[in-house]
């Protein structure tokens, strides 16, 4: 190493010890509004409420500050203040009241590092953000997102005739329905039915982000010098974490693209949503912004979409493995409705109510995303007389709102009852609030919670799930455990797959002679 290296890197440790003498004054000296934060952790002298916040599944401790702070609860991570909104009524009154104040996104120098800053859910408040926003509202509204039912019904077609020949491979396969739909519906890709290059590359684009991405993970967060300081300095080896998770970023970016213009060249595939977009803008001029919003929100969908999708699934065969009994109730209202010589169709939705609150209680027991995606204060803000001051993250805790035992008693009990009257009839509750909140609610949900409720029905129509057996033929009981991170996964386990009847078994073998459409 020459000289010059080590004075920039002297420089910069010393640059660094300024900014965060200033933090520390910072936090310590309150605010001068003279109202309180709201209640929370006492903070320590130096890194704030660093020591108390979670590695492992950080929704259950900050559910468990609700039990002892309250439904707003303040903490600090060196000189940023973070607020965890625990209650739906105080989301609502923040995030859709005053949605001028939290529509930001918190400042996050690993995500834009990791190469994750294309993505529109993530990035800040500003025109940049406008623009994506807009194109992924054409894209995916609600009239849009049912001109994607026939492609949605195809490919999961294709998942019950993987079920049908490789039950054990039912992870494998869920996987890749979730990741055909979107690739299919964006790109007009059309993914392997097993061990696809598109499937990993978005499942481990997306780990590394959920790696990252909640209070804590990473240290350049908190003090956003670090980005400039070598990899090989004791604490900066996140700089080629970052590097390689870059490169996985760019390539689900790019790839996709070059897949779907190559298509336009050769004059074929031009029936998914980025050739249409590509084809439009070639149209009125070629422009490269609008090329790169069309690039920027793609990605976005595919990355987005699969993942969200893969938890949910897995949610839903853990649960059917595990609670047999609300299974069998699904499947008689589904033979009683829709008889055993078809398959169920999206136009059967409003006809089968406990299938509906099955899809709910799914969304719920275990959200996609239990702590949302961060919000950020755009300017200083009272609420109930305490103070959020300008920058503050703000975190909607999303597991805590669905295990609010005030509306759903028993929370951590999977029933379906929860969502339906009496009489049987679906009640009003069919908000998913993982899909977020606001100007910043998710675009995709529509899509997203079509191609979950199709899956659903469909499975239940053709077969049983179980626990698997051991060679004893005793039940191989499954544990409840989950994945840390952004989006929070059950973990593999086994079960036992079997279509319900050699009718469903042939109504299965029969799809693969349709021919889908977009």
């Amino acid at each position: 190493m020459d000289y010059s290296t080590v004075f920039v890197c002297l420089l910069s440790l010393l640059i660094l010890c300024g900014v965060f003498s200033k933090k520390l004054l910072n936090t310590c000296s309150g605010n001068s509004s003279g109202l309180p934060f709201p209640p929370g952790p006492t903070p320590r002298f130096l890194s704030g409420n660093l020591h108390e916040i979670p590695t492992r599944l950080p929704w259950l401790t900050y559910t468990d500050w609700k039990r002892r702070y309250g439904d707003i609860v303040h903490a600090r991570i060196f000189g940023q203040h973070i607020v965890f909104v625990n209650s739906l009524k105080i989301a609502s009154d923040l995030f859709e009241k005053r949605s001028h104040i939290y529509s930001d996104r918190p400042a996050a120098p690993m995500i834009e590092l990791i190469g994750w800053d294309f993505n529109t859910g993530l990035m800040p408040y500003t025109d940049r953000w406008r623009r994506s926003r807009r194109l992924f509202q054409l894209c995916f509204r609600q009239d849009a997102s049912r001109t994607y039912r026939p492609v949605q019904m195809d490919k999961i077609h294709d998942f019950l005739r993987g079920l049908l020949s490789h039950p054990e491979e039912f992870v494998s396969l869920y996987k890749t329905v979730a990741a055909a739909i979107i690739m299919k519906i964006v790109y007009g890709y059309d993914v392997k039915p097993m061990n696809d290059h598109f499937v990993t590359l978005s499942e481990n684009a997306v780990k590394k982000l959920s790696d990252t991405a909640l209070p804590g993970a990473a240290a350049v967060n908190a003090f956003p010098i670090l980005r400039h300081l070598p990899g090989w300095l004791p604490g900066c080896g996140f700089q080629y974490f970052a590097a390689e998770c870059r490169k996985l970023t760019e390539e689900m970016r790019q790839v996709p693209l070059d897949f779907v213009k190559q298509n336009l060249r050769e004059g074929v595939g031009a029936n998914s949503i980025v050739a249409t977009l590509l084809e439009a803008n070639q149209a009125r001029g070629s422009s490269e912004q609008q090329e790169k919003t069309i690039r920027e929100v793609a990605a976005t969908a595919y990355a987005a979409g699969s993942d969200t999708t893969v938890s949910s699934l897995g949610t839903f065969f853990f649960a059917m493995a595990t609670h047999p009994e609300i299974q069998k109730r699904a499947q008689d209202e589904i033979d009683g409705v829709i008889g055993p010589h078809r398959l169920p169709e999206f136009e059967d939705r409003p006809s089968l109510p406990f299938v509906e609150a099955l899809y709910r209680e799914v969304m719920r027991w275990h959200p996609v995303l239990p702590l949302g995606v961060a919000h950020a204060a755009i300017e200083d803000d009272v609420y109930e007389g305490y103070f959020i001051p300008g920058g503050a993250t703000v975190i909607s805790n999303i597991w805590a709102m669905t295990h609010d035992e005030s509306i759903y008693p028993d929370p951590d009990t999977f029933n379906p009852d929860r969502f339906l009257t009496a009489e049987g009839k679906l009640n009003d509750d069919d908000n998913v609030l993982a899909f977020g909140f606001g100007r910043r609610i998710c675009v995709g949900r529509h899509t997203a919670g079509t191609s979950v409720w199709l899956t659903i029905v469909s499975v239940l129509s053709t077969f049983n799930i179980a626990k698997a057996k051991d060679a004893a033929g005793n039940e191989i009981d499954i544990d409840p455990v989950y994945s840390d991170g952004f989006v929070s996964h059950p973990h593999a386990f086994q079960c036992s797959i079997a279509p319900r009847s050699e009718t469903a078994k042939s109504l299965v073998e029969a799809t693969a002679d349709h021919v889908p459409h977009l």
